[in-house]
């Protein structure tokens, strides 16, 4: 499996995990007041996902340059 399989299998479990933390805070905000660990739980997976998806972004331009040169 190369990199670019491997990223996109990383992006959509992060997907996944990032879908099921803010369904657990919203449903936590439903009940009361939620601890600080609930309410930031989604940022670490958002941000991986940021990462996963500027990587999926650019690589076909970084390809495409890689090949016209």
């Amino acid at each position: 499996m190369n990199w670019n399989n491997r990223i996109r299998q990383v992006h959509r479990w992060l997907s996944i995990i990032f879908t099921a933390t803010v369904a657990a805070n919203f449903i936590a905000m439903a009940l009361g007041e939620p601890p600080a660990w609930i309410v930031y739980s989604p940022l670490l997976p958002l941000f991986l996902l940021m990462f996963t998806g500027l990587y999926m972004f650019v690589s076909p331009y970084v390809a495409q340059r890689a090949t016209k040169s």
